[in-house]
């Protein structure tokens, strides 16, 4: 008796969390969704199926997902496995004629396997890169003024490729590589070339998978984490120096993303469970939704911060 009455308060659990989060399907069915997918919950093999999983959930209850990878931990041991030493300069790496190969190479494995586990779960996915079909057209990225090599700034998005790949029920895998003017290849950085996608697309949402759980108001309590924070908030943040080292550019990025047209961008801990799902389908969330205004708060979302 115990036994089943366990059994029906599980399954009534379940049965109230697919409830809650039914209005968030309706809302965005048939809404593009980036996700930018780096971080820890690249590198360990469960982590890695979990966020694939919650890909292929989104495509599944009616989403238009496009994952937009990176690979720089893989690049690193790579680069140094050949006796090359990994530089950066304002949070670029510093890419040399071999370093540009070794990214392409290992940004390739990467894309290939991100699409055979995509397929493994019985959903459409097709890797490509900036190359393809002139997806992302660059220009040479310097920093702070330094010639830093082989590293894209990009200047154009053509969607055509990424539109012909949804509207034929693929999933989007983009490595992110582009071409210069001279068809020269120009490694990108990740949250750059997810940020352009989304504005190119439409996006509803832009997803960053990080290894930190949020935008803390003090980052050294955890107990100040943002769940909601309007741009006018994120640029307060900013010009009262609460955000530093890589956060900053993270955050920039989000603002610019939204000032585009994405309507919410969300900074989530990769290395948590079903953490898009989470963020996406539940009242609570567990990331940071960084939003235009409190016009568009859904009704049980709360004042972002004081």
């Amino acid at each position: 008796m115990e036994d089943n009455m366990e059994h029906m308060e599980q399954s009534l659990l379940k049965a109230q969390i697919l409830i809650e989060a039914l209005p968030y399907i309706q809302k965005f069915n048939h809404k593009k969704v980036v996700v930018k997918y780096g971080g820890s919950a690249m590198l360990d093999p469960e982590l890695q199926m979990n966020v694939i999983k919650d890909v292929a959930l989104l495509k599944l209850v009616g989403m238009q997902p496009i994952i937009v990878h990176g690979g720089g931990k893989e690049i690193s041991k790579w680069v140094e496995l050949l006796g090359h030493e990994s530089k950066f300069v304002e949070g670029l790496r510093v890419t040399d004629e071999t370093t540009m190969e070794v990214a392409e190479m290992v940004l390739g494995k990467v894309n290939k396997h991100l699409v055979q586990m995509v397929e493994q779960l019985g959903v459409k996915a097709a890797g490509i890169s900036g190359k393809d079909g002139a997806t992302l057209r660059v220009e040479k990225k310097l920093a702070n003024g330094q010639d830093i090599g082989f590293v894209g700034n990009i200047i154009d998005v053509n969607t055509d490729l990424i539109d012909t790949l949804i509207e034929n029920d693929f999933i989007p895998v983009i490595a992110p590589i582009g071409l210069d003017k001279d068809f020269q290849a120009y490694n990108i950085n990740a949250d750059d070339a997810a940020c352009a996608i989304a504005r190119a697309v439409g996006a509803e949402k832009l997803a960053f998978l990080t290894d930190i759980e949020g935008v803390y108001k003090d980052p050294s309590d955890k107990e100040s984490l943002i769940s909601v924070l309007t741009l006018e908030k994120a640029e307060e943040l900013i010009g009262d120096g609460f955000i530093g080292g890589g956060m900053l550019p993270k955050l920039k990025n989000c603002i610019d993303a939204v000032l585009n047209g994405v309507s919410r961008v969300h900074i989530l801990d990769g290395r948590m469970e079903h953490c898009l799902l989470l963020e996406f389908f539940t009242n609570k969330g567990i990331g940071t939704a960084i939003i235009n205004d409190e016009s568009i708060l859904f009704e049980h979302e709360n004042e972002p911060i004081n």
